[in-house]
């Protein structure tokens, strides 16, 4: 698939065509998508699809394990900005993790 290009649907239409008010598919688009459901996993924010808010433990941990991972798989392939990001996020994470295990 070439670069900047999302799929194309059986109906033509792109899963990320512009106007549908969805953010382009980034790697901080995509790293800012884990930290927020982890932070769902974590009672810190309401649930979108529930609008409740509700703690699943091992689910936010097993979230902030794949950040981590991705952190160290991409160490050395990302720009400042993305290294910034990636560090600030998982510190962020990892401090709601304790406040919510507290």
């Amino acid at each position: 698939m070439p670069e900047g290009k999302g799929f194309t649907m059986k109906n033509g239409e792109g899963a990320s065509s512009p106007g549908q008010g969805m953010p382009p598919v980034d790697f901080s688009t995509f790293i800012l998508s884990l930290y927020s459901s982890a932070l769902v996993q974590l009672g810190e924010m309401e649930d979108p699809a529930t609008g409740a808010k509700g703690k699943n433990m091992d689910l936010a941990k097993q979230t902030i394990d794949m950040i981590i991972m991705l952190e160290k798989k991409t160490r050395g392939n990302l720009d400042n900005d993305e290294v910034n990001l990636m560090t600030s996020l998982l510190h962020e994470v990892k401090l709601a993790f304790v406040r919510a295990k507290g």
